[in-house]
C-alpha cells in the first residue's frame, strides 16, 4: 500500500469514526405537551417489538398516537394500556401495508391529521433462505412493505409538516443495509434503499424544519425472528452481547433524532461494525467475515 493510499484511508477512517461514534445533543425540538396544541405520532408496525416500544416512549413524551398494524386485538390492548398510563389519545388503524388498499387507507388518515409531528415507518418482516428458492409473492410483499409503503406515507406526511415547519420521520431500516447478508437478498436490498432514501430526503428538506432518520439497528430482542417466515430455521445462535432490547434501540433513536446523522446505528458494537465496513482498507475483508456470521 502506498503512503497516499494509507493516508487517505486513515483520514477516511477518522472522519467515519467521528461521525458514527459521536453522540451529539439532538436538534429536534421536542415540544412539551400542551392541551391547546396537541401533537400526534403515527407508528406503523405498532403491535409489537420496536413499533410498540416507539408507541410507549412517544406516549411518555406526551404524544397522542395513531397505531397502525394488521393485528387489531393487539393494537387495541396496547392503546388501552397507553391511554390509562399516560393520559394520551390512542387511535387504532388496522391496515396491511404490504398491499395497496392498506397503504391508501393510512395515506388518507395522514392527510387528515393536522397535528402529525412524528411518523415512524416501522412495519416490516424478514425471511431466510436462498433467493432462488424464495416465495415470489412473499418477496414482492416485502419489497412493497419496505419501500413503497414508507415512501408513500412519507410523501403524504410532508406537506403538513413542511407547512408547520415541524416534524420528524423515522424510517426503521437495519444494519443489514451495510452488510450483504446471504439468505436475505431482498431484506438487505430494501433496507439499503430505505437508508439511502432517508439520507437524500433529508438533504432535500434542509431548512424545512423536518428531520429524517434511518434507524439501523442490529439484532434486537423482539418477535421478529419467531414468525412463520423463520419456522424452518434454528434460533439465531448469537451471544447476548450482540443483542439489544427494543427499549434501548428506541431510546437511542429518539435521543439522536435530528443530530445531523441521518443514518443512525444504535449500539457501540454495531457502529464499530459499520465503521469497519466503510473503511476502504478493511471494508471488503470485513464484509466477507461478517457474512459468515450474520
Amino acid at each position: 500500500m502506498g503512503k497516499r493510499t494509507f493516508l487517505a484511508a486513515a483520514v477516511t477512517t477518522g472522519l467515519a469514526a467521528w461521525a458514527l461514534l459521536r453522540t451529539p445533543p439532538g436538534r429536534f425540538k421536542w415540544r412539551p405537551r400542551d392541551a391547546t396544541a396537541p401533537q400526534t405520532a403515527l407508528i406503523t408496525g405498532a403491535s409489537a417489538g420496536i413499533g410498540a416500544e416507539f408507541a410507549r416512549q412517544l406516549a411518555a413524551r406526551g404524544f397522542d398516537l395513531v397505531l397502525v398494524a394488521r393485528r387489531t386485538e393487539r393494537l387495541t390492548e396496547l392503546a388501552t394500556t397507553l391511554t390509562a398510563t399516560f393520559q394520551v389519545n390512542c387511535e387504532v388503524l388496522a391496515a396491511d401495508l404490504a398491499h395497496e388498499a392498506g397503504v391508501a387507507s393510512v395515506e388518507a388518515r395522514i392527510r387528515e391529521l393536522d397535528t402529525l409531528a412524528v411518523l415512524v415507518n416501522n412495519a416490516g418482516f424478514g425471511t431466510l433462505g436462498r433467493f432462488v428458492n424464495a416465495d415470489p409473492t412473499r418477496q414482492q410483499e416485502m419489497v412493497y412493505l419496505h419501500t413503497m409503503a414508507p415512501m408513500r406515507l412519507t410523501q403524504a406526511a410532508l406537506p403538513g409538516m413542511t407547512a408547520r415547519r415541524y416534524g420528524a420521520i423515522i424510517n426503521v431500516a437495519s444494519v443489514a443495509a451495510y452488510v450483504r447478508l446471504r439468505g436475505n437478498v431482498n431484506y438487505t436490498a430494501t433496507k439499503a434503499y430505505l437508508t439511502a432514501f432517508s439520507e437524500v430526503l433529508q438533504a432535500e428538506l434542509r431548512g424545512a424544519g423536518v428531520c429524517v432518520q434511518a434507524l439501523c439497528p442490529g439484532f434486537t430482542r423482539t418477535e421478529f425472528h419467531y414468525t412463520p417466515d423463520f419456522k424452518d430455521h434454528k434460533p439465531l445462535p448469537y451471544p447476548d452481547f450482540m443483542w439489544m432490547s427494543a427499549a434501548e434501540v428506541v431510546r437511542q433513536s429518539l435521543d439522536a433524532l435530528g443530530n445531523g446523522q441521518v443514518a443512525f446505528v444504535p449500539g457501540v458494537l454495531y457502529r464499530a461494525l459499520v465503521l469497519m465496513l466503510r473503511t476502504p482498507v478493511l471494508g471488503d475483508n470485513a464484509m466477507r467475515l461478517a457474512s459468515l456470521f450474520l
